[in-house]
């Protein structure tokens, strides 16, 4: 008989006083790899659960985010809801919270505060502008963050500023707590000692928006070139003969040469001056785009892909969501609700010979605190 392979994460405990994305992103991957995550709820629940009714009746952020935790119904407010946050983190190794900077401060559990009551306990707090600073106060939303970092404005098209079309910033941050907190789980084996750690969003998008910044710097201001980029050429989507849009990524000059010979039937262009290097087909753009559109506009979708993979070019059809819900490449879990099981795009990592199965999402209050001292076993983990 084949023997059960610990998931790497067992054995931690981790209280999670959170709502809406970066947070519950966080911790649902700490759960993913066995983390007992109790997740702490006003009698409300997280607002998360309210965004969509998508998934019968379910928001799909919250089926998303929250799968393999616990839920607990706790007025922090409360003499006996702060006991029972204090029992939490007294058998907890790590608190994930993204509450007002200051809040968890004015309930008696500020993180300066744990690290001494908890020598061990590592204290991950998401907030929108940091704890100190003009704007350490104001609340913060993914797309509110979105357009205080910049990010709209190097998004979309040149008409106007956009929107990215997922919660791009609250992903961030949360791929980016998730992170720091192993990180501080690998230090703590070493010394012992836990940490304190601080994540803002408008950190993180500051940080993943280094390049553009260094172009604004330099005197060169990003524009919106919606889908192209704007320092590689040819690098956008083009229009074949039956309709058909695929974008194209040409990255190096050896790429462009043969790129010219195979596809474009114009090995010259190789050579020319106007093309030969990527900084002159940039400053050379619409030209460049003229050249490779006048091509696509003659072949139909298969011709041009069939010319573009003998070019060795890499090149993707501009899908919607019902191309990507059909995709040869999709890969799907099916985790269990309170209103049936739903199918959704697997996490990306792929441990071989370690198949991984996914925990039910949590009804609200499922786990009572009656229920929170009561050992889980491997098989509650992995439910």
């Amino acid at each position: 008989m084949e023997k059960t392979r610990r998931l790497p994460l067992e054995g931690i405990e981790v209280v999670a006083i959170e709502q809406a994305v970066a947070a519950p992103f966080c911790t649902a991957r700490l759960a993913d790899a066995g983390a007992h995550v109790s997740k702490i709820e006003r009698p409300e629940g997280d607002f998360a659960r309210g965004y969509d009714d998508v998934c019968s009746g379910q928001s799909s952020y919250f089926v998303w985010l929250n799968r393999g935790k616990d839920s607990l119904i706790v007025d922090l407010a409360s003499a006996e809801g702060k006991q029972q946050l204090a029992d939490l983190l007294a058998k907890g190794d790590v608190l994930v919270q993204n509450l007002k900077p200051g809040s968890l401060d004015r309930l008696g559990f500020g993180p300066e505060k744990l690290r001494e009551t908890y020598p061990r306990l590592i204290v991950c707090s998401i907030s929108g502008y940091g704890e100190t600073g003009p704007l350490a106060d104001r609340k913060a939303y993914d797309l509110l963050i979105q357009a205080e970092s910049g990010l709209s404005s190097i998004t979309g098209g040149p008409e106007a500023p956009a929107r990215v079309g997922i919660s791009v910033v609250d992903i961030a941050t949360g791929a980016t707590a998730y992170s720091a907190i192993l990180e501080a789980l690998i230090a703590r084996s070493v010394s012992g000692e836990g940490a304190d750690i601080r994540v803002s969003m408008f950190d993180v998008m500051a940080d993943w928006l280094t390049v553009p910044l260094l172009h604004q710097e330099a005197g060169k201001t990003p524009k919106r070139i919606g889908l192209a980029h704007p320092s590689i050429a040819p690098y956008g989507v083009f229009s074949t003969m039956d309709g058909k849009d695929i974008l194209i990524s040409i990255q190096s000059d050896r790429e462009w040469a043969k790129f010219s010979t195979v596809f474009l039937k114009q090995p010259e262009k190789a050579k020319d001056p106007l093309f030969a290097k990527n900084v002159g087909r940039v400053a050379n753009r619409v030209a460049t785009d003229d050249l490779v559109a006048y091509a696509f506009a003659g072949l139909t979708e298969e011709e041009a892909k069939a010319l573009l993979s003998s070019a060795d070019v890499a090149f993707a059809s501009v899908n919607d969501m019902a191309a990507l819900s059909s995709h040869p490449h999709l890969r799907r879990i099916t985790v269990n609700s309170e209103a049936g099981p739903v199918s959704y795009p697997a996490p990306a990592p792929i441990f071989k010979g370690s198949e991984r199965s996914y925990g039910t999402v949590p009804a609200l209050g499922q786990r009572s605190s009656a229920q929170m001292d009561a050992p889980r076993t491997a098989a509650e983990i992995c439910s």
